[in-house]
């Protein structure tokens, strides 16, 4: 196990991140500590970097050193963007840094901040047709990809810190304020000529703190069930609603609404002006709200060497991968009873009659089932279904995840709270109940035929005649236990699937 540490620093936050990462390469956060020091605050009259600003930044900076030490880290991975690249005072600033609080910065150009955002995102995200819009305190990155593959991207100088200096005025309203930068960042991309290459059927993927609060703001409101940021989708009205909020509200008032971080109070409406500049632009909708971008992209470069060349092959299984490691699941146990829910899933797909997109269901259930026994073993499949919910799973929906967590914890038939079902009543449907009933049975029927861990159930063939469906195992060695187990298994099947079931 190594720990690591990686620093964030940006126009207006500079963030720290903790993290371990297994003998497998996975990494999972540990700590993290964000503060607002503001770095580019006040460059746009004469490019240099305020000496109070510096100062803040630097007792930020000493935190993040002291936090590091503590945890015994000495590997660090420090970068800078937008603010210290621009300034004129740049390298006096990292020579003081590193004499102060033994932190080398590097600074990263307008290319390597693009890349790292596209392989945070395009390594955690399972949206083949993107196209990203990070808005930063001092610039705003615009990045396109098609097929997982990096087409365009552009960085334009100037982000919510600036646009709300470049833009203030005692005698502007803030709709007023806010109209005015839309008109500007409207401009500014009319000279990026490749946005009109753009595939129409792109999403639109938000990265940073801006989007962020966008998503905590909107999620409160609508009193959303789930914490889960990642995969979030901001509808067109809900950002609308918020987007007139804002324009519509001074900075006092500001404050005060529920899910926006009071350091983002002043800067916000700038950046959602920009947004909203940019969804018209390029008509646009929903926004898919991203939680991974540079430092993410920092982490898989290092983590993961390969993805400096090509994305991981699939998102959804290097997260699970990565979940089972740190829960310390039998990994051999974790693959035989996925490869048997999937045989299961595909072989009575006539009586289920699912498409196979809920294959993606099964297979976070599966991967997962037994995590909670990390927890406590009895009552084990309720800590897991727990441990779905709250791990921050990449490559699939927020309504996918609720009913994978459901599918885990189902034990019985009759064994869904009504109560707890409601409370994502704006995510699942009624019908969505039999979902969770027929990939419960199927998942404890694979468990089963694994519960020795010995793998001797090579595959399984279903015959459906009639009112029977006959399930012929194939073994290799003694499987007494696993046949017996699934047997127990058939009243549950009967009752679901309303045929009976033999194993054989």
């Amino acid at each position: 196990m190594e720990r690591i540490a990686i620093i964030d620093l940006g126009s207006n936050t500079a963030r720290l991140l903790l993290v371990d990462i297994s003998d497998k390469g996975h990494f999972q956060i540990i700590d993290q500590m964000k503060e607002a020091p503001r770095l580019g605050e006040g460059m746009e009259k004469d490019g240099f970097l305020k000496a109070d600003r510096i100062q803040e930044t630097i007792r930020t900076l000493k935190m993040f050193r002291k936090l590091c030490d503590v945890n015994g880290i000495e590997n660090i991975f420090a970068v800078a963007t937008a603010a210290v690249r621009r300034a004129k005072n740049q390298r006096s600033f990292l020579d003081e840094v590193s004499a102060t609080c033994g932190i080398k910065l590097r600074v990263l150009s307008a290319e390597e901040e693009a890349m790292y955002v596209y392989r945070g995102v395009v390594n955690t995200m399972d949206v083949p047709k993107g196209i990203i819009l990070e808005i930063g305190g001092g610039s705003t990155k615009i990045v396109y990809y098609n097929r997982r593959n990096l087409l365009n991207y552009a960085t334009l100088p100037f982000g919510s810190i600036t646009l709300t200096e470049l833009f203030s005025g005692s005698d502007l309203t803030p709709q007023e304020q806010c109209n005015k930068i839309e008109e500007f960042f409207t401009e500014k991309l009319k000279e990026i000529d490749w946005l009109k290459e753009v595939d129409p059927e792109a999403e639109l993927i938000g990265v940073g703190g801006s989007f962020r609060n966008l998503c905590r703001m909107t999620k409160m409101i609508k009193k959303y069930p789930l914490k889960t940021i990642h995969n979030y989708v901001v509808s067109d009205a809900d950002f609308n609603y918020v987007y007139d909020l804002l324009c519509s509200l001074d900075l006092d008032r500001k404050k005060k609404i529920k899910g926006l971080s009071s350091g983002r109070a002043d800067i916000l409406p700038s950046a959602m002006a920009a947004v909203s500049a940019f969804k018209k632009y390029m008509n646009l909708n929903d926004i898919v709200i991203s939680g991974s971008g540079i430092r993410t992209g920092l982490l898989f470069n290092y983590t993961v060497p390969y993805t400096v060349d090509k994305p991981v092959s699939d998102v959804l299984v290097h997260s699970l991968n990565t979940i089972t490691d740190f829960y310390g699941s039998n990994e051999k146990h974790v693959e035989q009873v996925v490869s048997l829910s999937v045989q299961l899933f595909k072989q009575l797909r006539v009586l289920h009659k699912f498409p196979r997109q809920y294959l993606k269901i099964l297979k976070v259930a599966a991967y997962l089932h037994d995590a909670g026994k990390r927890v406590a073993f009895y009552n084990y499949e309720k800590h897991s279904g727990y441990v779905i919910l709250n791990s921050n799973i990449n490559g699939i929906s927020h309504r996918d995840l609720v009913i994978a967590s459901f599918v885990a914890s189902n034990t019985a038939i009759e064994d869904i709270n009504p109560f707890d079902w409601a409370r994502y009543k704006d995510l699942v449907t009624d019908e969505d109940v039999d979902v969770v009933r027929k990939m419960g049975v199927i998942l404890r029927i694979a468990v089963a035929l694994d519960q020795s861990f010995s793998g001797v159930v090579k595959g399984i063939n279903c015959d459906i005649l009639g009112d029977s469906v006959i399930m012929k195992t194939e073994v290799e060695g003694d499987a007494d236990i696993e046949i017996n187990s699934a047997i127990k298994l058939c009243g549950d099947f009967r009752k679901i699937f309303r045929k009976n079931l033999e194993i054989l």
